[in-house]
C-alpha cells in the first residue's frame, strides 16, 4: 500500500515529470548538434564542370562550398580543350552537402604514344588489323618486288622508315610497303632494294 500511495504522490509526478522534461530538452539538443555537424538539409548543387579548365573548376566549387577532389588524366580526346574535364562524380546538376568531394578526369594535353608492333612479314590484312585495334590509322600502300603477296617489307611515317619498338603519337597514320608477289625466291634476294611502287588508296 504504501508504494502504490507513493507512486501517486505529487512528490514522484513531480519527478517524473523534471525527468520528462530533461530529457526532451536532451533529445532536441543532441538533434541540433547532430544536424550541424552533419549539414542536415543543407544541399549544393553540383556544377557542370565538364570542358572547363581547372583553375574555372576550382573557382566554381569554392562558391559552393565543394571540395576538388582526386584528379585522373585520361587519354587526350580532340572533343574537348586541353588540359579541360572531360569527367565528373557526381554528375553535373547532383544535390550534394557542403564539403563534399567532386572527383573530375582531365584530357591530357596531348596523345599517348603508342609503340609499333613487330609486323614485318604479317600479312597486309593482319598488319591493318593490328595497326587499327592499337589506334593508328592506315595510310597509303606501296608495293615492291618481293616473291610474297601482300607481305608487309616496311612501315613509314611521313615518309620515314619505321621499325618495330618506336613510338608515335595516338591516331598517327601509318603507311604500308608491301610485296607485289611478282618475283619467285631466288630473284627476291637480288631485288630487295628495289624502289617501292606507289598505290593510290
Amino acid at each position: 500500500m504504501k508504494l502504490l500511495k507513493f507512486l501517486f504522490s505529487k512528490t514522484f509526478l513531480k519527478q517524473i515529470g523534471i525527468a520528462v522534461i530533461v530529457f526532451l530538452v536532451l533529445l532536441f539538443a543532441f538533434s541540433q548538434w547532430l544536424a550541424s555537424t552533419t549539414n542536415h538539409d543543407d544541399f549544393r548543387d553540383v556544377p557542370n564542370l565538364v570542358g572547363k579548365k581547372m583553375e574555372i573548376v576550382k573557382e566554381l566549387l569554392a562558391e559552393r562550398d565543394l571540395v576538388l577532389g582526386d584528379i585522373e588524366y585520361k587519354d587526350y580526346n580532340p572533343k574537348y580543350p586541353k588540359e579541360a574535364i572531360v569527367e565528373q562524380n557526381p554528375q553535373a546538376n547532383a544535390k550534394v552537402k557542403a564539403g563534399r568531394k567532386i572527383y573530375v578526369n582531365v584530357n591530357k594535353s596531348e596523345y599517348r604514344l603508342v609503340k609499333i608492333p613487330n609486323l614485318i612479314n604479317k600479312t597486309k590484312r593482319q598488319a591493318i588489323s593490328t595497326l587499327k585495334a592499337i589506334g593508328f590509322k592506315i595510310g597509303k600502300t606501296t608495293f615492291k618486288p618481293h616473291f610474297a603477296k601482300n607481305a608487309v617489307l616496311g612501315l613509314q611515317h611521313n615518309k620515314k622508315t619505321i621499325k618495330k619498338g618506336d613510338k608515335l603519337p595516338y591516331t598517327s597514320t601509318i603507311d604500308l610497303v608491301l610485296g607485289d608477289g611478282k618475283l619467285n625466291y631466288s630473284q627476291n634476294n637480288t631485288n630487295e632494294n628495289t624502289a617501292p611502287t606507289e598505290v593510290p588508296q
